[in-house]
């Protein structure tokens, strides 16, 4: 067995999320937000770049040769996908190889807010899931997909880099295309995509202006959407996306997301209280008439307002959600102090160790 599949196997054993194979250093794991060592021995540079090649794809390893950097998507049947970034630095090759079950779970698996699966039954319009990396945007977004392919006949396209969870076909036919493999760039395969009849579009990343305002178009010519940001928060969303466009088009883009805008969704995955894995918090903003005025008329500062508001919508604020959690002794005080967006309302019970 290659080093690298032994020890993915035993990061898929622990219930780590992340493999950290640097040059020069020992493997390592993280686990529950930590990062440990997984053994002492340090990684010799020749042998791990052999180890490496010895899994990445030819199309990765053109990439690599000429960016020094690559991303791709490695399988051990029966056992999990990775997305894998392959790099070079100072002491020779690098790899991060991030777990991905072999299939979804449902939306009852893992236990999301049930407003999440009212917008999952939305036939147009643009859905977006934020947090951080490995905030687990993929499995929510991943849990959606399935519950639209359980109930609808229609057609799911995804557009990934890499692929990360394999769909299977149930009620809707299944495109997923990966970015370097099957198209050049997210904004190609977008533009392609208009042309395939979809019903549902998953867009693994907004990059750049010209993919965020194809996903625009594409929710309001009646395709539901579905899309990821790096961002915290969704006003912050909102506003990185009317932010990325030329000044004197923003007042369009606030009117056009006022009507093609279905919901926001944001979350961070926080430690349990007293260890042993962790416990997501959702933000959840949906598009009611309050929130599409304020939208419309750029008040972005007045929505937080609205959300709190909007409770019976399903609206959720992140604090609020880190509030119930602490509330339920899932998260301890000073947990829920660092994942706030107002530290000030948590910084009671940030020392205190048995909150």
């Amino acid at each position: 067995m290659s080093l690298i599949r032994e020890l993915l196997q035993e990061l898929i054993e622990r219930n780590g999320s992340d493999l950290h194979l640097i040059a020069g250093d020992p493997p390592r794991m993280r686990l529950h937000g930590d990062l440990i060592t997984m053994r002492e021995d340090i990684l010799a540079p020749a042998e791990f770049r052999d180890e490496l090649s010895s899994i990445i794809p030819p199309k990765a390893t053109e990439v690599l040769a000429t960016d020094s950097q690559a991303d791709f998507a490695h399988a051990i049947e029966g056992v999990a996908r990775f997305r894998v970034n392959a790099f070079r630095h100072l002491g020779g090759m690098g790899a991060i190889m991030r777990s991905i079950p072999d299939r979804p779970q449902s939306l009852d698996d893992l236990q999301l807010p049930a407003v999440i699966g009212k917008l999952c039954k939305e036939s147009s319009g643009l859905i977006l899931v934020t947090g951080k990396t490995g905030s687990g945007k993929s499995t929510t977004l991943a849990a959606m997909i399935d519950d639209i392919n359980r109930r609808i006949k229609g057609h799911i396209l995804t557009i990934e880099d890499p692929i990360e969870f394999v769909h299977d076909r149930k009620s809707c036919l299944i495109s997923q295309r990966e970015i370097g493999v099957h198209s050049p760039s997210f904004s190609e395969a977008l533009h392609s995509a208009l042309r395939e009849d979809p019903d549902v579009i998953l867009v693994g990343e907004l990059r750049d202006l010209e993919t965020m305002s194809t996903a625009i178009t594409a929710a309001e010519m009646g395709i539901l959407v579905m899309a990821t940001l790096h961002t915290n928060g969704a006003i912050q969303t909102v506003d990185r996306i009317v932010n990325a466009f030329p000044t004197e088009k923003q007042s369009h883009v606030r009117t056009m997301l006022s009507t093609s805008l279905r919901g926001v969704i944001s979350q961070q995955l926080c430690r349990k209280k007293g260890g042993g894995g962790r416990v997501p918090a959702f933000e959840v903003m949906v598009n009611t008439s309050a929130v599409s005025n304020l939208l419309r008329q750029g008040k972005l500062d007045q929505i937080e307002s609205a959300m709190q508001a909007g409770a019976k919508s399903g609206m959720l604020t992140m604090d609020n959600a880190l509030q119930d959690l602490l509330d339920r002794r899932f998260v301890s005080g000073r947990e829920a102090y660092d994942m706030a967006i107002s530290k000030e309302r948590f910084r009671i019970y940030a020392d205190q160790p048995n909150r």
